[in-house]
């Protein structure tokens, strides 16, 4: 569901970022948790030169040298990529590392939350596949999401699947906003849905990961209206060309929706001035809605407080791992049980260490650097 590196070749949907809005982890984490035998990720030694076997930890110096970034080749992270870290930081890097074939039970929890999804979106608007052959076309039709996406907002008053992108402690940071609506007193709320495996609301440890993902979507939306995103932090991070013309089939759907553009540049200046001109408002409540997959019913609702301070205290640790100022960090022992159902326990190095705090670890960081 979730991007990695860059979009060349394939399609792109009306959607516009594949990033995994419905995050299931903690339906996963009860699958295998009910399962007598969940995926593992692969041993604990891996192959080097000749063949020979080298121990995870071994590896792991060898990649120090360079920043979690470059390593991965990242030119921009996901929303859930953070949130994620919120949950387990030690768990999400594993995951990027050594990433396993999820069981067939897994795969059938994610793809049910992703039909609900899909059944939501479907229900204000139709999704059109555009076939693309260059990352510049992948980024306009993001683009023409949202700019179909604002005068329908403020006409009609909802939307599904609202893009967003913005930088966030000198990275750039995109998500997909489940909802955007005016409630009865006219106040924009986002809603982010969450659908749950079993009937029953989550345990306040994902409620608090759910919290600052949709306290990040706040974040990067009202920056993006309040123009503190350019088409300069945009092109610096994804090395997009925004001179360059695009294809064929992404000027056919912007003509369909009635703009005139030429190039990636065309495009992103609409985009921008779409943004700050439509009087759209800054994000004023945030709600988080948990569904049962088996019957698509409301298990209940989380409404979250606002905290620009404490969001941002958070975003500035997670990106400083990202950034290579700092190891990962696994969970605190207070947190231990979060490890009973989690893929990579066997080896995971926090844990072998007796959850070291992160300030024995954040010198090594430096070091590295």
């Amino acid at each position: 569901m979730a991007e990695t590196g860059e979009e060349e070749k394939g399609s792109a949907e009306a959607s516009g970022f594949s990033d995994m809005s419905d995050s299931e982890f903690l339906d996963l984490e009860d699958s295998q948790a009910s399962d007598a035998s969940p995926c593992k990720p692969g041993p604990s030694e891996l192959s080097g030169k000749d063949d020979k076997p080298v121990t995870l930890q071994k590896w792991k110096r060898g990649l120090a040298v360079t920043s979690p970034m470059e390593r991965f080749q990242f030119k921009y992270l996901y929303v859930t990529d953070l949130s994620t870290q919120n949950w387990c930081e030690q768990q999400m890097v594993y995951g990027k590392e050594l990433p396993g074939i999820l069981a067939p039970e897994q795969a059938a929890i994610l793809d049910a939350g992703a039909s609900i999804h899909l059944a939501r979106e479907l229900e204000v608007h139709d999704l059109v596949t555009i076939p693309i052959t260059t990352k510049e076309d992948a980024w306009a039709i993001k683009f023409l999401n949202v700019l179909s996406l604002i005068p329908t907002l403020q006409s009609e008053g909802r939307v599904r699947e609202f893009p967003v992108f913005g930088e966030v402690e000198g990275v750039l940071l995109v998500g997909v906003i489940d909802e955007l609506h005016y409630t009865v007193k006219g106040e924009l709320e986002v809603v982010e849905l969450k659908t749950r495996r079993r009937p029953m609301l989550p345990l306040e440890a994902q409620k608090k990961k759910d919290c600052f993902q949709v306290s990040l979507y706040k974040y990067i939306f009202d920056a993006m209206v309040q123009g503190k995103v350019t088409p300069a932090i945009l092109t610096h991070h994804t090395k997009l060309s925004p001179e360059k013309p695009l294809g064929p089939t992404v000027l056919r759907h912007a003509q369909q929706g009635c703009f005139s553009v030429k190039s990636l540049g065309d495009l992103m200046e609409l985009v921008f001035l779409s943004l700050t001109l439509s009087d759209l408002p800054v994000i004023d409540m945030l709600k988080i809605e948990y569904i049962y997959q088996e019957t698509a019913t409301v298990l209940g609702t989380e409404i979250v407080a606002f905290d620009e301070k404490e969001v941002r205290g958070q975003a500035q640790h997670y990106m400083a791992y990202w950034m290579g100022h700092r190891e990962p960090q696994g969970v605190d022992v207070e947190e231990a049980w979060k490890c009973r159902t989690c893929n990579y326990a066997d080896i995971c190095e926090w844990r072998k260490g007796g959850w070291v705090l992160s300030s024995t670890l954040e010198p090594q960081a430096k070091k590295n650097k």
